[in-house]
């Protein structure tokens, strides 16, 4: 927030320990006070001016009521220069100030002051909110666990649960940690995770996750991972380190303040001395003053607080949206993207593939149960289907090995035989000779073979998802310049999905390196700015390498939302449209606070160092423009569709 850190911290336990009501108020009494006495001072500036009120008593009353608001901020300038921090607003103030009561300006002084710390107020407050936001936005994390341990249930942190233990969520309750339910099925709010406001229906065996709240009904869930490896520690995690990847644009002015601050101290230094040497009626006190004013108006508060604290709101208004930014580095680098990559599988299409038939090419059809029992030690979703096709309770053979083939598909030993259970192109590497116009079919299809021979396939389907249609439409209504569709699946099928969904360019067949080439392709064009968009292992080359790296958080692996820059937690590709815009929403409010700080600093400055301007005005102006920075900040919290 600040050039001091201190501050920053100081600013930080407002916002988490204090209501806002009882921050502001606590920390306005010294304000109050200075103030009143100001006000009394004025008044007997008014009225007894020629009596009592002259020479120490004024000086003295008017010293008095600096204090309050004066000596926290001196205070904060002496830590300053015990860091060797010489040119911070602190020191800029206190000089200031002091000068002012040099050339016997005291009410002017008290009243610098005193408009600086309730602008830092105001301030403060913004920041205050804003933080607060984002923690009732995080604030979701169970603070205990019901656990069966024997016949009895104990409440423990959910960091004491293990992997493997059943815990019993009731009415109301968050989950606390990821894992299968176990009772028939209930309504899940999944807000904190997804931003989606619609309840969820889940079903027996299937997964929930740390942070739904429970709607329906008492359930017990089988724990499958331990609290620290769930969906909402990542998210929590994501969030936090988020806060600290800076901005370019952060950055830039934060070094940009560093040398602005010196420079100012030395021109007003330059503003009190040089006319002396040119200006006949020199008179110092009148050029001190003006000086005083140049210092005044130029303390870099506006620039320094409101551009951190609107990449801070960028980043709350999206993960109100369900899409988590790891930085606001990302926040500006997505408002630069003008081609967007993707992959088929679980990003644009559903990823939930359902087996339509098995043909068989031979009078036995146990090869189905010996592929699923192959197919059930990979986590793809396609092996997930030919699994659910054959039957959950049906008796698999054991597997004794099994290799899988990036792009292929899975070479496995079951007894004494060598099994191969994927694509065409496997078979073709085997040298296994089956009908090739099976190929030519627009279902996808898993062969299967052992020992050579061709023994059957699986035609498997899968749909588009809800909004995959409206995601690429908001795309190049975004000004996407290009939209591409890249998959394993075959050519037939990755053709029609593109001309269901009005993709501008299509390649099917492609195998990991293959993507990761493509995205290198692209980017040999120095304009062209890549997001690539996906959900599995395979994709985490092309996430790693792109300029910007989106993954599916629900659906997608750990290793995909580890590597990806921005997190889509709902799995709906809409998102990356949202995502785009709230970058560009948070980009424009940093131009707008940058250009207008910097603009009317500069006539302020200028009036000062004319003589036109007076310490009221500098001030006023200073506070304003702080405060009209900060309002324009946190409005993008206030956006509710983007």
């Amino acid at each position: 927030m600040k050039n001091n850190t201190s501050k920053q911290t100081s600013c930080q336990c407002h916002a988490s320990d204090e209501p806002s009501g009882v921050f502001l108020w606590k920390n306005s009494i010294p304000a109050i006070v200075s103030a009143l006495m100001l006000g009394l001072g004025l008044l007997a500036d008014y009225l007894f001016s020629e009596t009592f009120f002259t020479g120490y008593w004024r000086f003295g009353w008017y010293a008095v009521a600096y204090l309050p608001v004066g000596l926290p901020v001196l205070r904060d300038a002496v830590k300053a220069f015990s860091t060797r921090d010489f040119f911070t607003e602190f020191s800029l103030m206190g000089i200031a100030t002091i000068g002012a009561f040099v050339i016997d300006e005291y009410p002017e002084g008290v009243a610098v002051m005193l408009f600086y710390v309730v602008g830092e107020l105001f301030q403060e407050q913004a920041v205050s909110k804003a933080k607060r936001n984002i923690k009732a936005l995080l604030d979701v994390s169970p603070a205990q666990a019901t656990v069966r341990r024997g016949e009895n249930y104990q409440t423990v942190p959910p960091e004491q649960v293990a992997v493997g233990e059943t815990i019993l969520v009731k009415v109301g309750e968050r989950v606390p940690l990821d894992g299968r339910l176990l009772s028939a099925k209930s309504t899940f709010d999944t807000a904190a995770l997804t931003g989606e406001s619609v309840p969820q229906t889940i079903r027996q065996g299937e997964t929930v996750k740390a942070g739904m709240i429970n709607l329906e009904q008492v359930i017990q869930v089988a724990v499958e991972k331990v609290f620290a490896d769930s969906a909402l520690s990542k998210i929590l995690n994501l969030v936090q380190n988020a806060i600290e990847r800076k901005a370019k644009t952060e950055l830039i002015i934060r070094r940009f303040a560093r040398i602005y601050t010196p420079t100012v101290f030395l021109l007003a230094i330059a503003i009190a001395c040089l006319p002396a040497l040119f200006v006949d009626s020199y008179l110092f006190a009148d050029w001190l003053y003006r000086a005083l004013v140049f210092l005044v108006i130029s303390c870099p508060c506006a620039l320094v607080v409101s551009i951190p604290l609107s990449y801070f709101g960028g980043i709350g208004a999206a993960s109100k949206q369900g899409v988590l930014f790891k930085g606001a580095n990302y926040i500006d680098r997505i408002t630069e993207v003008n081609t967007v990559v993707m992959d088929k599988t679980g990003t644009l299409t559903q990823g939930v593939f359902r087996v339509q038939r098995a043909i068989s090419q031979t009078d036995d059809n146990s090869w189905t149960a010996t592929a699923a029992a192959i197919e059930a030690q990979s986590t793809h979703p396609i092996a997930g289907a030919i699994v659910e096709y054959v039957g959950k309770g049906a008796v698999l053979p054991e597997v004794n090995a099994v290799k899988e083939v990036a792009g292929f598909g899975l070479v496995a030993t079951v007894g004494n035989a060598q099994w191969l259970v994927g694509n065409g192109k496997l078979l073709h590497r085997h040298n296994i000779i089956y009908d090739t116009a099976i190929d030519s079919l627009v279902e996808t299809t898993v062969f299967v073979a052992r020992d050579g021979l061709f023994l059957g396939y699986f035609i498997i389907a899968d749909t588009p998802k809800s909004d995959a249609a409206q995601a690429v439409a908001l795309l190049h209504k975004a000004g996407i310049r290009l939209v591409v569709m890249l998959s394993g699946d075959k050519d037939a099928i990755v053709q029609q999905t593109a001309r269901e969904l009005d993709i501008d360019v299509a390649l099917g067949n492609l195998l990991p390196e293959d993507k990761l080439h493509y995205i290198e392709n692209l980017k040999n064009d120095k304009d062209t700015v890549v997001a690539f968009v996906g959900d599995g292992i395979n994709d985490t080359p092309a996430l790693a390498l792109s300029d910007v790296g989106i993954s599916m958080g629900a659906l997608g692996s750990d290793a995909a939302i580890e590597v990806a820059d921005v997190v889509i937690q709902t799995d709906q590709p809409s998102k990356i449209a949202t995502a785009i815009a709230i970058g560009k929403k948070t980009k424009q409010i940093v131009k707008q606070n940058i250009t207008m700080a910097i603009s009317l600093k500069i006539v302020v400055m200028i009036l000062g160092a004319l003589g036109i301007a007076s310490l009221w005005a500098a001030v006023f102006a200073d506070v304003g423009v702080a405060l009209m920075a900060i309002l324009n900040a946190v409005r993008i919290f206030r956006i509710k569709k983007f």
